[in-house]
């Protein structure tokens, strides 16, 4: 255990000292892991677990030239890597949502007009399915859909890059319709 701390430490000084993402990759490959469970013990959701690793990395990037070494490297990047789940859990309840609208089914499911009747049944489905998506994914759809956030107001809400905001969305939304699809056919 004392080899990991002091490779930590060398890992950390040649990457302020030269920049060498080397030393930043072998301590990506380390924790990475670890890291990943700590996001899924919040989440439940392998997904959102996936993206808060890898936005947790992308901060360790920009500030590890400023670690002091107070404390062991992995002790800092475990505190941020809590404090990012509980910033985006805290993030996920402040918005309220509301109700699905029923012009929102087509959007949403991809699916053609129906009628009144096929529609109701259509937007119950869509309803039981949304509660089966991860918390992040259903937010990011009830905003986008039913509030009409914007993907940029939507990326500064979540702190997530633009791009990020619309791969989630792409992938929330195919998740959906594939919940949608297999429940459908059930």
């Amino acid at each position: 255990m004392k080899k990991h701390t002091l490779a930590d430490e060398q890992l950390v000084y040649a990457f302020q000292t030269t920049l060498s993402t080397h030393s930043f990759d072998t301590l990506y490959q380390r924790y990475l892991g670890k890291v990943y469970q700590t996001c899924l013990s919040f989440t439940n959701d392998t997904q959102a677990a996936q993206d808060y690793a890898q936005d947790i990395f992308l901060k360790v990037f920009r500030k590890l030239d400023s670690f002091e070494h107070q404390s062991s490297f992995s002790t800092w990047l475990y505190t941020i890597a809590h404090n990012h789940c509980l910033d985006q859990h805290r993030r996920r309840k402040r918005l309220p949502t509301e109700p699905l609208a029923p012009d929102l089914v087509q959007t949403l499911a991809g699916s053609s007009p129906f009628t009144d009747d096929a529609n109701e049944n259509q937007l119950r489905l869509i309803e039981q399915q949304l509660a089966k998506l991860s918390p992040l994914d259903e937010d990011l759809l009830r905003l986008k859909y039913e509030r009409g956030l914007s993907v940029v107001a939507l990326s500064q809400h979540y702190q997530l890059s633009e791009s990020a905001v619309k791969m989630r969305l792409k992938r929330s939304r195919d998740r959906l319709r594939s919940l949608c699809v297999r429940e459908g056919d059930g």
